[in-house]
This record gives C-alpha cells, structure tokens and sequence, in this order.
C-alpha cells in the first residue's frame, strides 16, 4: 500500500491563485490548440452541411452506449485513443488535395479504425456510419489519402496504448479489505463489497506520469471541527428520511447519481457543435477531455487508496470511534443513495467534474448559450446550464446529499481535477506529435 503522505502540498482554496493559474492555462491551451492546426482558414460556414466531427461524436457515443465496458476509465481510454488519432490524422493537410474532403475523411477514418478495433462487436454499425460519411465525399486522391491517414493514425496511437492496465480486470484487480479501525474504509452497505477500481492507481496514464503526481494532502483528523461539521451536515442532508433535506435538494443528488461520463457526454457535445475553429484543435478538445479524465481518475485511485478514509454511512455508525466522545453512534442510518465501494476521499463524481470543467473552460470559454440536459437517474427532469462550473457545483453539493460523501472529499475532488487537467492542458502537445 502505498505511504499516506502527501506527495505536494494541499491545494490552496485561495481565488487569486486560482485565477492565476487558470489564465496561465489557458494561454498554454490555446497555443496547444493553435499548434495543431493546419496553414490556411477553415472552412467557411456555408460549405459544411454535415459536421463530421459532431456526426462521429455521435458514432462514438452510440458505440460506448452499445458496447462500452463496465469500467468508466476504460470507456474514457476508448474516447481519447479514437480522438487522439482524429485530431493526429487531421493536423497536416498534404499539398495538391481538397481540404475539406481530405480531413473530413482522415477524421471519420480515424475514429472509425479505433472504435472498430476497440468495440468490434459494433464494426457492423460502424462500417455503416462510415460508409455514410464516404459518400457525401467525392471520390479521388483527395478521399483516399484521407482514409489512408486516419486509418495510419488509430494504428499508431493504438499500438502506444497497448497494455496501459486501463482494461476492466486491471482496473478492478482485488483489493484486500484493511482491518478495521477508526477512520479506516470498509466495505459499506448494503452489499458490503470489496473495494473498487483500485487498479487504476497502477494504470499507464496518458500525461500524468507518476500517479501520486498531485496526491492530496490527508483528509481533516477524526474528531477536528471540520471532521465533525462534515459528519454532522452528510448525518442530518444524507440521510435516507432526512426532514431538513429539500425536494430541489434530493432531486440534484438524483440527478448526479449516474456515471460521470454518462452526464458529461451531452455537455462536450454541447462545446464541439458550438465551437468554431479547424477540425484539429476541433477534434483535440475531445481527446485532450478523456485524456484529462483518464488522467483524473489514476490520481483520484491513488488518493483514495493511500489514505483509506472510510465512508460517512461506516462513521456515522461507529459514531462512539471518531474521536469525539459527544457524538452518538446510530447503527440504523442510512444514506440517501447506496454508497459506492471505495474510499470517500477524494470523491470520484467531483474530480471528473473538476477535470471537464477546467478542460472546457480553458478551450471553449467559461460560459456557453443554454442547454438543456437529462438524467439516466432523474427520469422526467430536464435542467437547463450556461456554465460549466454549475456542474462542479451541483456535484459537490449532490454527493453530500446523497449521504456517500463527506464535503471535504468533494471539494477535494473538485482541486484535484483541476490540477491533473491544467498538467493535461499544459502538456497537450506531447499527445500530437
């Protein structure tokens, strides 16, 4: 097990700093993007009936809904390597052929070629939604070339990607239960499993390195003011028959319950459709996304593994161990939603919207015009966005209300995100060499 110390200081909450460093990011992004891109204007509106690159969005996403794995950084390993090579096939248009044509085809190609090597049980849809794209594009050398290129691409970029331990039986190798004692993770109710997605703190990262990289610090000692005050807000809002939780409240944490990359598909569809700019720096928004995120979701492993902190629901049970001979214990509480088996420090759900939020912030701007979006676990309910910090928020607030995370281990996922998506953003250009 790795050692529980930290491997760089806390996060600082402070608003200057964070200011600071969001702006250097976003100078650094930009450039990254700019790099990309090929000598020459993009194509001007009025020439592009179809968007490719949404249309193969869409691919995609209908690929992992159908065939994806039952791990979510696998699913983001598949997104990044396809995107990868998209925004790879695209960077260079060869002299003497259409542009257009040309990047268009490179960039369905490249998809295309990864998704079927990655999700072969889908190569039938697949080849159909290729073949649709093909044909909106004259034959000849400019289409050829294209093919040639994104099939050239998802080849290099899945052989870099070959044994990286992001496969589903690496991601949840077995964890041995620690023995118990005051603040330390056991299983929870009410399936008491074994612990979860340990396996991605040993994964090959696509930029991180090291996956102690940002380890954070140690969540507050049992029994601190802060330690108690979470405690108190998860026991009272958590609670399965909470009477101060409000209906807006347990809707929010209804809503937020599913998979992260469930609910974040429709906002990053949201930023490519509505950005402008050449099919490279177009298509490296959705890589460097699932890059950032599979990233994210090696160093959160790496948090949660190393401090081990149990679960409120584990706490708030064992009340008479915290640390503070006042408080309690209540055998029978219950949280809200049932508590996912992992340590609750940092929060997986926060990271991964601190990471897209910092993504999309940097290469697409802070706020867009509304958008609607749904929930797998809030049927019936549509909420409308304009900015991607919301979605952070809610996050954070959602968890809580759910009764499985503490607030700390929230806002702590949130700092960890961005962390691992700036060192994303600033080494952008390692990923399109």
């Amino acid at each position: 097990m790795p050692s529980s110390s930290p491997r760089t200081p806390a996060p600082s909450t402070s608003e200057p700093l964070r200011a600071r460093r969001g702006r250097a990011v976003l100078a650094t992004a930009a450039a990254a993007a700019t790099a990309l891109t090929a000598v020459g204007a993009p194509p001007a509106a009025a020439e592009k009936s179809v968007d490719v690159a949404v249309e193969w969005y869409d691919a995609t996403a209908r690929t992992i809904a159908a065939a994806g794995a039952t791990t979510q950084s696998t699913n983001n390993r598949t997104w990044a390597i396809s995107w990868i090579a998209a925004a790879r096939a695209v960077r260079d248009t060869p002299p003497g052929v259409k542009r257009r044509a040309y990047q268009d085809a490179a960039l369905a190609s490249a998809v295309h070629a990864s998704l079927v090597a990655l999700a072969p049980t889908r190569t039938e849809d697949l080849n159909a939604a290729l073949h649709r794209t093909l044909e909106r594009i004259p034959d000849g050398a400019s289409e050829d070339r294209g093919i040639a290129a994104g099939k050239r691409q998802a080849r290099t970029v899945l052989a870099s990607r070959e044994g990286d331990g992001l496969d589903p039986t690496s991601v949840n190798t077995p964890f041995p239960t620690p023995e118990p004692g005051p603040g330390v993770w056991q299983p929870t109710p009410p399936s008491y499993s074994p612990g979860i997605q340990a396996g991605n703190r040993r994964a090959r990262s696509f930029l991180l390195g090291r996956a102690d990289r940002f380890r954070l610090g140690p969540p507050p000692a049992l029994g601190s003011a802060r330690y108690r005050a979470d405690l108190a807000e998860v026991r009272a809002y958590g609670s399965i028959d909470s009477t101060v939780r409000t209906p807006r409240q347990t809707e929010t944490a209804t809503f937020w319950l599913g998979p992260s990359l469930t609910l974040f598909t429709e906002p990053l569809r949201v930023a490519l459709a509505r950005s402008e700019g050449r099919p490279a720096a177009r298509a490296a928004l959705v890589a460097l996304f699932h890059v950032a995120l599979v990233d994210t979701q090696i160093a959160t492993s790496d948090s949660k593994y190393a401090h081990l902190r149990w679960r409120p629901v584990t706490a708030i049970r064992s009340a008479d161990i915290d640390g503070d001979p006042t408080t309690t214990p209540d055998p029978n509480w219950t949280s809200l939603h049932n508590t996912p088996a992992h340590p609750d420090y940092p929060s997986g759900h926060t990271t991964y919207a601190g990471a897209a939020e910092r993504v999309l912030t940097a290469l697409v701007g802070p706020r867009t015009a509304p958008f609607p979006l749904t929930s797998p676990t809030a049927p019936g309910v549509t909420r409308t966005y304009t900015a991607w910090r919301t979605l952070a928020q809610e996050n954070v607030d959602a968890r809580v209300w759910s009764g499985i995370h503490s607030r700390t281990a929230d806002t702590a996922g949130v700092d960890l995100g961005h962390r691992v998506a700036e060192h994303t953003l600033r080494n952008a250009d390692r990923l399109f060499r």
